[in-house]
């Protein structure tokens, strides 16, 4: 991508206008595009001098890549990934952080929904590695509703040496497994929470789940499919949130 990449529809572009201009390159405005959006869209951008482009239908598939761009696209820089030691410094006074492990997820939708969810449950960071996992693309911003730049991303080159640090620094691993024993209303989430994401389908790698502390499901109904990666996660945040709500000092 050359550092750069589309974003696309009106909630992700305005969100990146209003929180991130300074990634702002260009953005890309169809003609047909509704007066108060085209004017809300058109005064943000002059405020922080970003360019706009009037186009077409076709460029605007194009640079979405065929997704729903709702007539508004915007070439930013890629964001820049924390790396996980410069992150545990800056959650070192935080009581009970939780962060969010990606283990080779496939699916940029569900990426942009755990993002989603994480940002707004208020955890505190979301860690994914470098190879066989999806990028951060225009459908993860889309997906995330704008949400991504408002939780820090880690990017790490092995997700295992990872939970392995983490687990050094005080952290529980909590891998989410629809075959576990104990289920996320169990547990008690009083120390730094880890939640471990399996790939769609294959779940967790055998040596990741080696790694975790304990393993949670989702407790279903017999004959019922288990729950797919974004809403197991969306649970289990939840509960951490829950708990820690419940027994605040």
């Amino acid at each position: 991508m050359n550092g750069k990449l589309y974003i696309f529809g009106r909630h992700p572009v305005l969100e990146m206008l209003q929180s991130e201009p300074e990634r702002i390159v260009k953005i890309f405005m169809k003609d047909s595009l509704s007066k108060a959006v085209s004017e809300e869209v058109a005064l943000l951008a002059k405020r922080k001098n970003i360019p706009i482009e009037k186009t077409d239908e076709r460029s605007l598939a194009e640079f979405s890549q065929g997704g729903n761009h709702q007539g508004l696209v915007a070439l930013i820089s890629e964001a820049k990934a924390l790396d996980l030691s410069s992150w545990l410094i800056s959650v070192k006074d935080i009581s009970n952080p939780c962060v969010v492990v990606l283990d080779e997820l496939e699916d940029t939708h569900n990426v942009g929904a755990i993002i989603r969810t994480a940002a707004g449950l208020g955890a505190h960071g979301i860690i994914f590695g470098k190879h066989r996992q999806a990028p951060i693309t225009g459908t993860v911003y889309k997906t995330s509703a704008g949400t991504v730049g408002k939780i820090p991303l880690i990017s790490v080159s092995n997700i295992n040496d990872a939970i392995r640090k983490l687990k050094e620094n005080k952290f529980w691993a909590y891998g989410l497994d629809g075959a576990a024993e104990k289920t996320i209303w169990q547990e008690k989430f009083d120390a730094p929470t880890c939640f471990i994401v399996g790939a769609e389908g294959s779940g967790m790698r055998a040596e990741t789940k080696k790694l975790c502390d304990v393993l949670l499901k989702i407790p279903m109904e017999r004959g019922v499919e288990s729950l797919n990666a974004s809403v197991s996660a969306a649970l289990a945040i939840g509960e951490w949130k829950r708990w820690n709500i419940e027994h605040r000092p």
